[in-house]
């Protein structure tokens, strides 16, 4: 409970800005993981090891057949051995996304009472919005963020009275970024449709279509932390959704556990990140992966990233590996559920693991 309460009367923002040169016991993360937390500007600068692969998407549009396919193998390639990469040439205008990134920094410069109007809820189930990691497990650690949460696609499903009315820009540079990015969702949901050997509207078709997919937006802050090798902007997760892109301001701070290692993701200009989420893992029978991945905080620079999460509705459909991917060989690995039901089960197993701890 004294975790929530100095999450509700101070946004890490504030605590950031207070001068304090050491965090809340309630930020430092457990001895086991303090081992692998380093510099996240040394780390970036690393060329040794594996690196995340970067897919150019200008081919997915060719009039000729082969050239198509490579694009395709090339993205094949990434979701099955990485399920993460940086995506170039992806569609979606340089205008468009310099908006966004400005209009959401523009949200989180406002002083913490004009944000405060926007607050979300969690305790009453009202998620969107401004808000702080509450802990959900046993061990109450926090996460050294605050975030801005809403729904952004389908139009008609959207909530308007949370979208900030500062700046003036917000909603129309989201509303133009979530039609452009939508198109995007349809071509990669193709591509790796086709990647399985399926039809081409076969992954669209089972996480809800255009009618029923829900493009959830999250902007995280990671304010400049006094202590960033005892603490994490996100902790080690993956991700839930069908996919998930991430734009941020080119500042480090995203790794992924690849291979027995934490590998930081270096800030390429112009790209969109793409994460496979368990959705698209589960429908593959793990031929697409969902990479474990968290998020580290520096105290030179605040970071912010733009997360947009696809995620199928969450009772109506059943999420279970596809008849056309199981073989004798490679049987089911995942039972029948639904998206609120795969939700309920990671959140259950990550409490049960900190009640063990």
């Amino acid at each position: 409970m004294a975790a929530e309460v100095a999450v509700q009367g101070s946004r890490v923002e504030i605590l950031a800005k207070s001068g304090i040169l050491s965090i809340p016991k309630e930020y430092v993360r457990p001895q086991e993981e303090l081992t692998s937390i380093h510099d996240v500007f040394e780390e970036e600068k690393k060329d040794d090891g594996p690196q995340v692969p970067t897919v150019d998407l200008k081919d997915l549009d060719s009039e000729e057949p082969e050239v198509r396919e490579k694009c395709r193998e090339e993205l094949k390639k990434a979701a099955t051995e990485w399920g993460v990469m940086h995506l170039v040439n992806h569609g979606i205008s340089d205008d468009i996304i310099n908006r966004v990134r400005a209009a959401g920094k523009t949200f989180f410069d406002l002083p913490v009472e004009e944000k405060e109007k926007y607050a979300n809820d969690q305790a009453s189930g009202k998620i969107a919005g401004y808000g702080s990691k509450l802990a959900n497990n046993a061990s109450g650690q926090l996460e050294w963020e605050d975030y801005f949460f809403h729904l952004i696609f389908p139009e008609d499903k959207r909530d308007m009275s949370i979208w900030p009315k500062t700046p003036t820009d917000y909603t129309e540079a989201t509303s133009e970024y979530s039609k452009q990015l939508r198109v995007l969702v349809s071509k990669i949901l193709s591509a790796l449709s086709l990647g399985l050997g399926l039809e081409e509207g076969r992954l669209e078709e089972e996480v809800g279509g255009m009618e029923e997919l829900l493009l959830q937006m999250k902007i995280n802050y990671y304010p400049k932390c006094p202590q960033p090798e005892l603490a994490l902007g996100v902790e080690a997760h993956t991700d839930v959704s069908a996919l998930s892109f991430i734009m941020h301001n080119m500042v480090p701070g995203l790794q992924l556990f690849y291979e027995g290692k934490w590998v930081t993701a270096k800030c390429v200009p112009n790209s969109i990140i793409m994460h496979i989420g368990d959705t698209i893992e589960i429908l593959s029978n793990r031929k697409y992966k969902s990479i474990l991945h968290r998020g580290l905080v520096n105290k030179e620079k605040v970071r912010i990233s733009w997360a947009v999460f696809c995620e199928p509705p969450k009772e109506k459909i059943i999420l279970k590996p596809l008849a056309e991917v199981i073989t004798d060989s490679e049987p089911a690995v995942f039972p029948p559920r639904t998206f609120a039901q795969h939700m309920q089960h990671k959140l259950f197993k990550k409490t049960q693991e900190a009640l063990l701890t």
